[in-house]
């Protein structure tokens, strides 16, 4: 079992730092964002997977010959049986190490998701009574805010697509049409989840680069795939000039449950359209290029190969561990 902890320590190293900084660089991702987006998430499942069976392998070495022997032995232990002979402090250590990052990512996701559903109810709160909804529109809400803003506020059937009186004066309707199309895309396709799961896995590891990395791509990447949505809807250059017109007439003011203005992105990850001040790296610039300037898909040959390369990172940790 000791050769299968050293590859998936390996196999958590590389995960950790050059391929989230390899990828975070490339550019094809923008041809592609949700081929993109299916390869940061196994990155990150993978390499959290792989770190935490690293350390669980190598302390069950002298408890068994597989990962199940050992672990039927620790739990004999753990009952009041003797420590195998062969036990070492180190061992005790990976153990210990496994558990506490297993403990620490699962209570951090969970304090994430129930800390931005209850800022999420708050939020629908405030909107119901500082908005009106948008005649003929169903589930949109209207602020009366002079800052041009939209966001999504996910919810089942309480969602809201929240507009302000400030973008309905510098959009005409074909321009309006596309960012209604832009945030209802982010409803439809779930994107608050994606970005929460990356949120808290940035909190919970902040020093890891692909932590830090991962998070600032999959922001920018649910963008472009609503903006794919809402280029079924308008034309690329209506889509564009509505994101530049709001970007440049954005004032970072602050709107009910501390939302920003200017298509901005509201907290806990409810996904909205924009640049948030303050927030580098700015989305805004490479989404107006992305739909300004014609980009060829990625090919067929391409995708198949970051998906096959996606479902062998989540398979190999299995496996080393299955086998081991």
């Amino acid at each position: 079992m000791t050769s299968a902890a050293v590859v998936l320590a390996v196999i958590a190293l590389i995960l950790a730092a050059p391929a989230p900084i390899l990828l975070a660089r490339a550019h094809w991702p923008t041809r592609a964002p949700g081929v993109a987006l299916v390869l940061w998430q196994s990155i990150a499942l993978a390499g959290g997977v792989s770190m935490i069976g690293s350390l669980f392998t190598f302390g069950l070495v002298p408890f068994g010959d597989s990962v199940l022997s050992g672990a039927l032995e620790l739990g004999r232990y753990l009952a009041g049986a003797p420590l195998p002979p062969t036990t070492v402090f180190t061992h005790g250590l990976a153990l210990s190490g496994a558990a506490i990052l297993t403990v620490h990512l699962l209570l951090n996701l969970t304090s994430t998701f129930v800390s931005a559903e209850r800022q999420r109810r708050r939020h629908l709160h405030l909107i119901g009574l500082l908005s009106d909804p948008l005649q003929g529109q169903p589930g949109l809400r209207v602020i009366d805010h002079a800052a041009p803003v939209a966001y999504c506020l996910p919810g089942g059937s309480q969602s809201a697509t929240v507009l302000s009186n400030g973008l309905l004066r510098i959009l005409d309707a074909p321009q309006l049409r596309g960012v209604i199309a832009h945030e209802r895309a982010h409803l439809q396709q779930k994107h608050h989840l994606v970005l929460l799961a990356f949120k808290s896995w940035h909190s919970a590891l902040p020093w890891f680069p692909i932590a830090n990395r991962a998070e600032i791509a999959v922001a920018l990447l649910v963008e472009l795939l609503a903006d794919d949505q809402a280029r079924r809807v308008v034309d690329d250059r209506v889509l564009a000039t509505a994101i530049a017109l709001v970007a440049s007439a954005h004032t970072g003011a602050v709107l009910p449950g501390g939302a920003r203005a200017g298509f901005s992105r509201p907290p806990s990850g409810h996904a909205a359209v924009g640049p948030v001040p303050g927030s580098p790296p700015n989305r805004v610039e490479p989404r107006v290029r992305r739909l300004v300037v014609a980009q060829p898909p990625l090919r067929a040959g391409s995708r198949v190969g970051v998906l096959a390369a996606s479902a062998s990172l989540l398979l190999t940790p299995a496996l080393l561990l299955f086998v081991a």
